[in-house]
């Protein structure tokens, strides 16, 4: 939770990956649903790696990031963002609409994928968590209850 400080730190790169990283990630996936969040990043469980979990939906499933970095990115969007870190806060965030990320996996091996709209967000998002970046330092709104209901209507 906000305000430790891992939180604004950069992370350190994963150089061993084991059967403790693994473990790591999937108490990570547990953690995240047990908080009904779409990403978790390594610092907000108070470890100071290059790690990261985003699962929005269905139709990617759990896509892990180890060690990622944004190739590409273009287009804007605009839209609500929380945070595990902040209970409760939200508010309006501009991201890229469409990025191309590299990473790795939990077994070391090096792949790149796109993602754009909501899947971009929450990467960024959680990315943003490996460099000491938090989303209040984005926002260009904060948003209420209210707001944000309305918003999540339309």
């Amino acid at each position: 939770m906000h305000p430790a400080e891992i939180l604004e730190q950069e992370c350190k790169p994963v150089t061993l990956f084991d059967k403790k990283l693994g473990k790591l990630l999937d108490d990570m996936y547990e953690t995240m649903i047990e908080f009904d969040g779409v990403g978790l990043a390594a610092p907000q469980i108070n470890i100071d790696k290059q790690i990261a979990i985003v699962d929005v939906d269905d139709h990617h499933g759990t896509i892990e990031l180890i060690n990622p970095e944004i190739i590409e990115s273009t287009g804007n969007q605009t839209g609500p963002e929380g945070c595990l870190s902040f209970p409760g806060l939200f508010g309006e965030v501009t991201r890229a609409f469409k990025i191309k990320v590299r990473a790795q996996n939990r077994k070391g091996k090096s792949y790149e994928m796109e993602a754009e709209d909501f899947l971009a967000r929450a990467i960024q998002h959680e990315i943003d968590h490996l460099h000491g970046i938090l989303f209040t330092s984005k926002v260009s709104k904060y948003l209420d209850e209210k707001e944000l209901e309305e918003l999540n209507e339309e």
